[in-house]
């Protein structure tokens, strides 16, 4: 027969097999948190901001254009409909 050991063993074993069983845990989770970041941070920052530069300007020349364009058009309605209000009395 096996021998038996005391309750304060049979403890320690059960502690030292729990830090064991959560010390694959987290080095699972630390993994797995890795494999989540393609890139560093400071290296995704960088590379939106061009991005959205361009983004902007592109925009800004879209309605510059626009508005060259359309412009007389545009002002000609606002007119036209400013002068069909009347002035309540």
């Amino acid at each position: 027969m096996g021998t038996l050991k005391s309750v304060p063993d049979l403890a320690m074993t059960l502690a030292i097999s729990a830090l064991q069983v959560l010390g694959l845990w987290m080095r699972r989770v630390i993994c797995w948190l890795r494999s989540l970041r393609l890139r560093p941070q400071t290296q995704r920052s960088r590379a939106d901001v061009p991005g959205w530069v361009l983004i902007t300007l592109m925009s800004a020349i879209l309605v510059a254009g626009l508005l060259a364009i359309a412009g007389p058009a545009l002002e000609k309605m606002f007119t036209d409909a400013m002068n069909q209000v009347k002035p309540g009395t």
